[in-house]
């Protein structure tokens, strides 16, 4: 008895909720967004490109995985330039990729969020004796319904947060990778210097011994010049530590491994530029591009829809809107008036909308309107704050670049020059018989401090262009600079006039 009940009903059902089904699917269409081609990755190549001037790229398949990686070996066949070094990373850095697939994952919380809520059925079939009481009933949130445009553009602002996340992230990447090889470059620089200084004082340590066997030499400076000699050897061994550690980290930001280990750096520090940046209008132009700022301001733009769309509905925040239908069977036995037994059914349909809502008797939406304005000030508070930090991070990261970059001129045009004629003239003197070995090996010492000293200060002045730059464009702000000030050397070395370069 409940089958033909069911279909008549079915077909009833149709009939009536086909005008609200289609108005449905009308906002459906409007206001559901769709997967890109790309899982969002556009908009973060065109900021990184625009400013880094490298390209990224998400590997998700064979086929990309191997486009990347024939890039990756096109740029190591050579001597790694900063720059290639930096495209290496973004193509390679297992860390960016993951954050990239969590940029896929953003999308899909936005697609789903911009979907129209998703009708509820319910069935329910009663029986009693000669009775049979079948409901039938879609329901769906009207309010959700009808909030779905403003949900749409709050999911879409926070998905353009999450695309900018991934943008920084790469950014910070590309910084910090920046930072990292002339950190590796000065270090292997060093190393070289320092070999250098060990061969010439191993050469006057010899001459000392030889000396020292005519007579012209006693065991007290043989002694200084061997010492000094043996301080060089230490430093030099210090010095391939610190080559070896700085590599290792340099590979980890281009997320090397295998084969790809043996890549080549130069064996310098790329000149100073002639001249110094000018400061210009930085400030102003990282308020207008700083990524992290522009994050903020997103997520604020987010919070601050969320407000409105809970001050505007905090009375109404459940309100379902439904069709039910309830046909109903009864079955009634009787006797004929010929006598005979008689059984009759009795059929009604019931069928119409309904809705259904919360009644607000203890919370009329404050709390959730109080929430939402807090966590929208304290979004704005923290915008400003960064707005602030980021002034005061590129005045100074400027402060540092121009010090840097004076400091590296003031070694390279006064310190050295002087150190060199100090030990030349101090040799000629040995050579003479005008000085002793023991001024001839301070002299070679301070020449030595003051070579290795110059190479810290070039590699700190590129680790601060390379800091002034993310503090304009974002992507984390001078995480080297406490490794760029500690020296690579705590003391001069020793010895002898030969050394130095």
């Amino acid at each position: 008895m409940a089958t033909p009940a069911r279909c008549a009903l079915s077909a009833a059902t149709t009939r009536c909720a086909a005008p609200a089904l289609s108005a449905c699917a009308a906002l459906a269409l409007s206001a559901c967004a769709a997967f890109s081609p790309d899982g969002g990755m556009g908009r973060v190549a065109a900021t990184v490109s625009a400013d880094t001037g490298r390209s990224v790229a998400k590997v998700s398949d064979e086929a990309e995985a191997g486009a990347a990686r024939r890039a990756v070996a096109g740029l190591l066949r050579s001597r790694l330039s900063p720059d290639a070094a930096v495209q290496v990373a973004l193509l390679s850095n297992r860390g960016l990729q993951a954050a990239f697939h969590d940029l896929g994952v953003s999308e899909a919380a936005y697609v789903q969020a911009t979907l129209p809520p998703v009708p509820r059925f319910t069935y329910a079939r009663l029986t009693g004796p000669g009775e049979i009481d079948i409901t039938y009933a879609l329901v769906a949130s009207l309010f959700d319904l009808a909030t779905l445009p403003s949900r749409k553009a709050i999911a879409e602002r926070r998905f353009r947060a999450a695309q900018d996340r991934a943008a920084e992230q790469a950014l910070a990447l590309a910084a910090e990778t920046r930072r990292q090889y002339f950190r590796a470059v000065a270090a292997g620089q060093s190393v070289a210097f320092l070999e250098q200084a060990l061969g010439s004082a191993e050469a006057a340590s010899t001459l000392a011994t030889q000396l020292g066997e005519s007579g012209a030499l006693n065991k007290l400076e043989q002694a200084r010049e061997h010492a000094f000699t043996a301080e060089i050897g230490a430093q030099l061994a210090k010095a391939r530590v610190g080559q070896r550690v700085e590599r290792e980290a340099l590979v980890r930001r281009l997320g090397l491994w295998g084969p790809d280990l043996g890549f080549s750096l130069p064996s310098a520090l790329p000149p100073l530029p002639r001249r110094p940046r000018e400061s210009g209008a930085t400030e102003a132009e990282a308020l207008r591009r700083r990524i992290d700022l522009l994050v903020a301001k997103a997520d604020l733009a987010a919070l601050a829809g969320q407000y409105d769309l809970g001050t505007a509905t905090r009375f109404v925040s459940a309100f379902d809107l439904g069709f039910t239908s309830n046909p109903e069977s009864t079955v009634k036995a009787g006797v004929a008036p010929d006598g005979s037994p008689t059984i009759a059914r009795d059929d009604i349909q019931r069928r119409g909308p309904s809705i259904d809502f919360a009644v607000p008797i203890y919370d009329f939406g404050e709390t959730t309107v109080r929430g939402a304005r807090e966590a929208y000030l304290a979004a704005a508070q923290r915008l400003a704050e960064r707005a602030i930090s980021a002034r005061s991070e590129v005045r100074e990261a400027y402060g540092r670049y121009r010090g840097e970059y004076d400091i590296t001129r003031h070694y390279q045009g006064t310190v050295l020059p002087l150190n060199k004629t100090i030990l030349d003239q101090s040799v000629l003197q040995f050579s003479g018989m005008l000085a002793d070995v023991s001024q001839l090996i301070i002299d070679a010492r301070t020449r030595i401090l003051s070579n290795i000293q110059a190479i810290e200060a070039q590699r700190d002045f590129w680790i601060a262009a390379a800091d002034l730059d993310a503090s304009v464009v974002g992507g984390g702000f001078g995480p080297g600079a406490p490794e760029a000030a500690a020296p690579t050397t705590d003391a001069a070395p020793g010895p002898t006039g030969a050394a130095g370069g």
